[in-house]
């Protein structure tokens, strides 16, 4: 898991000042950063020349170190600094490179640049000469290689502040920073490559989502597994005019494991439905009450897609929330209660699962994600709020937990801007639930195999595609489980 953390800029600057109390010195730290970026470079590159671009702090300092190793292995270098070095160790760092500086505003003739200006602790908006650098190194983002992060973004938001690098490689230290894994900051900085030098592990409740954070966890069934103990998911229908959204759920559902899935169906639906339905089970019902008895003995339901925005879908969530099972509540099934979130709370617990997209989380959580700083806050705030686990969809969907665990998804695709493919995610996260995972991570795994699945597809993908691509992704998983 060390791996996958993702630590603030305060937390990392916390880790250097305390390898630095324990005897490490801030030039030995600065030389094993410009070591691990050139010897990045010098690993995905041709020998070819470069120009280190320098900013005055320590970022400039790494920067020389950069420059120096890349000389002393053959490679044609120029610098160019932005100001003098500021810091003690940058200052050292200049005066070992010892070469010539380039003016800064030169003509940019090399082939490959090393962004050096700006780390993450930058808080203002790139001017003047830097900000023409920016914009020049932006033109060629293939070519640039940014140390910790392109200068000009926010390290602790993934948010530009003015004109911003773009950078084709992102050599940063340590741990990711959430700059490296919520858009657009996640784009801005290309493959992002983070190098060991000599810190401490760094406690933290904020990851980076990947198998390895869940996939010890995942419920593979045993040789003597039955239908019966792989789980019991539901999931509600809407009116006989919107019943798709829900027998994707339901097939998505099953797809992911689930050992038996039911869709529980006004009874006027129920044609329509039992006309689509083969392996999903499908029941009727036309109260709360019977509601409530169809899902009583099951382990997790899905609530919400194509529900309707109505009162029986109102009092259906309540009904499902006294049955005891995982409640999955998406669409539909958030918005009814846009005029009395505490309604909703009220009756959820840690087990439940939220699954907005902004427009939905705004709904249940008015301001909370204008007002937050980036969107991991945004999402703890409310799934400290409601008490329940909280997806909030998107480029970079954010799981997170009411104990302050968050997880920041990064293989989001754009294919799956298309019609349905929620109601897909839900279905894949109720099974999990259903089969015994922990909501969280139940969470965590679907967003992640959800995007994988679509990335198999690519162009065309529609979300009834979504559930058979599922099972290739499932093989992978299931084929590298041990190791």
């Amino acid at each position: 898991m060390i791996g996958r953390k993702v630590l603030t800029v305060a937390e990392i600057a916390g880790a250097d000042r305390e390898a630095i109390a324990a005897g490490t010195p801030g030039a030995v730290l600065m030389e094993r950063a410009g070591a691990a970026v050139a010897e990045a470079i010098a690993e995905r590159f041709s020998l070819r020349p470069v120009c280190v671009v320098c900013g005055p702090g320590n970022n400039g300092g790494d920067g020389y170190v950069v420059a120096r190793l890349l000389a002393e292995r053959g490679w044609p270098v120029e610098v160019r600094a932005l100001a003098p070095p500021t810091t003690p160790d940058a200052q050292a760092a200049a005066a070992a490179w010892g070469g010539e500086l380039a003016a800064f505003d030169a003509p940019l003739n090399a082939r490959l640049y090393v962004d050096a200006m700006f780390g993450a602790g930058l808080a203002r908006p790139l001017s003047g000469e830097a900000a023409a650098m920016a914009n020049r190194l932006a033109a060629q983002p293939e070519a640039v290689v940014a140390v910790d992060v392109p200068s000009g973004l926010l390290g602790d938001t993934g948010a530009p502040v003015g004109p911003v690098v773009i950078a084709g490689l992102t050599v940063t230290f340590h741990a990711k920073k959430p700059a490296h894994v919520l858009q657009p900051g996640h784009e801005l900085c290309g493959e992002v490559l983070v190098a060991d030098i000599g810190l401490a592990d760094t406690p933290s409740n904020l990851i980076e989502n990947g198998p390895d954070v869940w996939l010890a966890h995942f419920p593979w069934p045993a040789v003597n597994t039955h239908k019966h103990a792989r789980g019991r998911l539901v999931v509600v229908s809407g009116e006989a005019w919107n019943t798709g959204a829900a027998r994707l759920s339901a097939r998505a559902g099953l797809r992911m494991g689930a050992g038996l899935v039911t869709v529980l169906s006004p009874s006027e639906a129920l044609p329509v439905n039992a006309a689509h339905l083969e392996a999903v089970m499908l029941k009727g019902f036309d109260t709360e009450a019977e509601l409530e008895q169809a899902a009583a003995d099951v382990d997790a339901a899905i609530i919400g897609p194509a529900a309707g925005i109505t009162e029986n879908t109102l009092v259906n969530v309540l009904a499902l929330a006294r049955t005891g099972a995982a409640l999955i509540i998406d669409a539909d099934a958030i918005t009814v209660f846009r005029d009395d979130p505490e309604e909703l709370f009220s009756v959820l617990d840690v087990d439940d699962v939220l699954t907005p997209h902004p427009g939905e989380f705004e709904r249940l959580f008015p301001g909370v994600l204008k007002d937050a700083p980036e969107r991991i806050t945004a999402a703890r705030k409310a799934a400290q709020r409601a008490d329940a686990i909280v997806l909030l969809k998107g480029a970079d969907t954010v799981i997170a937990a009411p104990d302050g665990r968050a997880c920041v998804n990064t293989n989001g695709s754009p294919w799956l801007a298309t019609a349905g493919s929620g109601d897909v995610l839900a279905g894949f996260i109720g099974s999990l639930i259903a089969q015994g995972m922990e909501s969280f991570e139940a969470a965590c795994a679907a967003a992640w195999i959800h995007a994988e699945a679509a990335e198999l597809h690519g162009p065309g993908l529609i979300s009834e595609d979504l559930p058979g691509l599922a099972p290739a992704v499932l093989r992978r998983l299931y084929e590298g489980r041990v190791g």
